[in-house]
């Protein structure tokens, strides 16, 4: 059993010498097995290092951007594979389109890890492989933060997640507070260029020990017991499929789901948390009456409101997620419909409007079709039912619930942007993550779990999840989930909310942190002559 890791490292030297390409390709695809819900994390160091060792060995810049951008799109490509998924949940587009969707995607994407090589072959090819590691990981944090927001942003998902630890335990995801997500990301890199450096020059207390940490932070290190703040909460997951999400004859059959599960505690005070989608009904007045004279669930808002208070009774408040509509004025015509907005709205239990947020950070092709004059006709839709697009709201809020305390809110995906959760001037008491998860498949969510388990972690702060379909989550500031509903179910949780830490130091400098540790990265790298021993390079394979 001991020869076969070593025959099949051995077999993939021998290929990376001959077909360097294809090893990339074969490298990023076992990458992304170190993602939940696989979560192979030996393997995904494993891959990192070859990566770098490819990257290290190439004989010139343009070979080094190539397996980058190889390494990147078979990586992402696997990693982002639930995105086909979507495909399958609207009836505008074939749903083959998604599985060329993914790599189409993972095109430009995957121009992030081929900068990233390209940046560090053009400043540490001569350089040793733990030097020329340094500088890898410098330039894969700035080039994973410039994925996170240039045109919009994708930052799904970044490199550290694989080695965030189990539920009950952060592993090494315990630095976030003093990294931040992106300069995370660059130390994993580091970590497996060490690693394969320590084993090349046969050192081997450089691979044992480093190993035997992960192994003890990943398997065995538990985070310490979060305290609880006196907040009590009502977590509910409907079980809302999308095949029935948008059927006007389920909406009475939904929202008596909703109340049955909400009803337990509704004496209590205490915040109530509804998922993304969760109702169609029309909660805002003052909209065109021909908007209210509906038979459905989408009527009077003031009795679709009331109803909702005498559900989660008198002394609670509710946020849930809900859809809003703009008009434009018409003068002597009925105003005309132009937009929506993805919101979440706060309810308390008299069915009065107490708070509001509305989705910022919103999904092209699924809240809005880019450039849809040219793209509309080609057939191309969004994925989201309906053809008014979504418009972003102002960016992060904290609303203020008086007892149920400060609550930031960020709606599905939003979650995922390190550093743009939340602000200092106005920190929260705990995150709220309202989503509709039946679009993510089997993949998704796990990682969107794992993703808002990071916000968590570096921002010091608890985080709530709830979903449509599941999996939702109560993620202490520590990142340990304390409740969970999993995929497929209806279900509540109920119990206090986590209390927050103080401010972290990435909640204090945000991404802003992981670039100061990203020049710090290089400048160690380059610096190596005067500090550090001299190892021999690697033999260059041809080609």
């Amino acid at each position: 059993m001991t020869g076969r890791p070593q025959q099949a490292g051995a077999a993939l030297a021998a290929l990376a010498q001959r077909r360097p390409g294809l090893a990339a390709i074969l490298l990023g695809l076992l990458g992304a097995c170190a993602y939940p819900p696989l979560h192979l994390w030996p393997l995904g160091l494993a891959a990192l290092a070859g990566f770098a060792w490819l990257v290290h060995t190439a004989p010139t810049w343009r070979s080094a951007a190539w397996r980058g951008w190889l390494f990147g799109w078979a990586h992402l490509s696997l990693a982002n594979n639930w995105i086909a998924t979507a495909f399958t949940h609207q009836a505008k587009m074939p749903e083959a389109l998604g599985w060329a969707a993914v790599p189409l995607l993972c095109v430009y994407l995957a121009v992030y890890p081929a900068l990233a090589a390209l940046a560090a072959h053009l400043l540490a090819r001569r350089r040793p492989l733990w030097a020329f590691g340094l500088v890898l990981a410098g330039a894969w944090t700035v080039t994973e933060w410039l994925r996170g927001w240039v045109f919009t942003g994708y930052p799904w998902p970044p490199v550290g997640l694989m080695l965030l630890g189990g539920w009950e335990r952060p592993g090494l995801a315990t630095f976030l507070p003093w990294l931040g997500t992106y300069a995370f990301s660059g130390l994993t890199v580091l970590i497996a260029a060490l690693i394969l450096d320590s084993a090349l020059r046969r050192n081997w207390a450089g691979v044992v020990l480093p190993v035997a940490y992960l192994v003890f932070a990943m398997s065995v290190m538990s985070a310490p017991p979060a305290p609880d703040s006196p907040r009590r909460y009502t977590l509910v997951q409907p079980y809302l499929p999308q095949a029935e999400l948008n059927d006007p004859s389920k909406y009475e059959e939904q929202f008596a789901r909703l109340a049955r599960l909400t009803a337990p505690g509704r004496d209590q005070s205490r915040i109530v948390l509804w998922p993304e989608s969760a109702i169609p009904d029309l909660l805002e007045d003052g909209y065109p009456a021909p908007y209210y004279d509906d038979a459905t669930a989408e009527g009077d808002p003031v009795f679709a409101r009331r109803r909702i208070g005498m559900v989660i009774g008198p002394r609670s408040t509710l946020l849930t997620g809900v859809v809003n509509l703009n008009f434009k004025e018409r003068p002597g015509r009925i105003p005309e419909l132009v937009s929506a907005r993805n919101s979440v709205m706060g309810l308390d239990g008299a069915g009065r409007i107490v708070a509001g947020y509305d989705k910022a950070h919103l999904v092209p092709y699924g809240e809005y079709l880019p450039m849809r004059p040219l793209l509309e006709p080609l057939g191309l839709q969004r994925l989201v039912a309906g053809s008014i697009d979504y418009v972003p709201g102002p960016g992060p809020r904290t609303l203020d619930l008086g007892a149920q305390g400060k609550v930031g809110v960020q709606i599905c995906y939003e979650i995922v942007f390190p550093g743009e959760v939340t602000t200092i001037a106005n920190r929260p008491d705990y995150l709220f993550n309202p989503s509709n998860d039946g679009w993510f498949g089997a993949w998704g969510s796990p990682q969107f779990v794992g993703q808002a388990r990071m916000r968590a972690i570096e921002e010091g702060l608890p985080v709530i999840r709830s979903t449509t379909t599941g999996i939702s989550v109560v993620i202490d500031a520590g990142g340990v989930v304390r409740e969970a509903i999993g995929t497929g179910k209806a279900g509540s949780v109920s119990g206090l909310v986590p209390a927050a830490k103080p401010p972290t130091l990435f909640a204090r400098f945000g991404n802003a942190l992981a670039l100061g540790w990203a020049g710090l990265f290089v400048i160690l790298g380059l610096g190596q002559k005067w500090f550090g021993p001299r190892v021999l390079a690697l033999p260059r394979p041809r080609g």
